[in-house]
């Protein structure tokens, strides 16, 4: 397999995928450490898939002990071109409800324990995060979405949370005076990994409660969210099959080069060692 048309990211509640044909679990050694698992690699029709679940096959990874950077060095060793990425969130709005899809175009990083870079030794790289999200497959996204009518949020602003406790009273109202819209825990720094590798991103949250800033939220009970957490993981599989089926998501070849053209370091000046470390992030 020459590339990945589109490499999944799934995570709780989403463990596999179905209709993919000639599986094989490839094995990807990287120069940052073991990736979450093996990566499910083969075709949606004529598309050419991988599938990645970010907590482990049996969800056995907490949110700071993900390694975040050998999941995108092993998906961009793959040839992945594009990354969608599918993860539960927690709503911060009355209107954003239990079951509904949230589209996210915007991130605040509020983690503090994980390694949010590639480029740590001695090549500096300044890459711009004004727009995290590829517009492009975010549009066949909400297309894909309003054609499977499942109700969907084009808009979303999301907070990622170090974890693994959710957040306090007084944080969720926080967040919510920021005007955030959901909050998870696991889509930083995957976007901006995936970025400085040069993978186009889109995430899609999948709502399974209200934050505790809501008045009901005491009322809810593990076995709803569970339950919403499955519906949730349902819809996510026919998405996945659906949107398959589109191969032309890649969007320019300015994400392929962003990292290239962001370093600040006379390249001359970088160590033989650094440059080998790097060569399937900057390839």
């Amino acid at each position: 397999m020459s590339k990945i048309d589109i490499a999944f990211i799934g995570g709780s509640g989403l463990y596999k995928v179905p209709e993919i044909s000639n599986i094989k679990w490839a094995k990807v050694t990287t120069n940052f450490g073991q990736p979450s698992s093996e990566i499910c690699t083969g075709r949606i029709g004529k598309c050419n898939v991988a599938f990645l679940p970010r907590h482990g096959k049996f969800h056995t990874i907490s949110p700071s002990k993900i390694n975040y950077r050998a999941n995108i060095e092993a998906l961009k060793k793959l040839g992945s071109e594009n990354i969608i990425s599918l993860s539960a969130v927690g709503s911060l709005r009355n209107d954003y409800m239990p079951g509904d899809f949230v589209l996210i175009d915007q991130f605040i990083d509020k983690t503090y324990l994980r390694s949010k870079t590639f480029f740590e030794d001695d090549l500096v790289v300044h890459l711009p995060m004004a727009q995290p999200i590829c517009k492009n497959i975010k549009s066949k996204l909400a297309d894909s979405l309003k054609k499977l009518r499942i109700k969907f949020h084009n808009q979303g602003t999301y907070v990622c949370i170090e974890g693994p406790q959710f957040s306090t009273l007084s944080e969720s109202e926080l967040f919510r005076s920021w005007g955030c819209d959901v909050i998870g825990m696991t889509n930083m720094p995957e976007a901006k990994l995936s970025l400085e590798a040069g993978i186009c991103y889109a995430s899609i949250g999948m709502v399974t409660d209200f934050d505790c800033w809501h008045p009901d939220h005491e009322n809810v009970s593990v076995d709803q969210i569970v339950k919403t957490l499955n519906d949730n993981s349902e819809k996510a599989k026919k998405l996945i099959s659906f949107i398959a089926r589109d191969k032309k998501l890649i969007c320019n070849e300015k994400t392929k080069n962003l990292a290239k053209n962001s370093i600040i370091t006379n390249i001359e000046k970088v160590k033989k060692s650094t440059k080998n470390k790097l060569k399937n992030i900057l390839k």
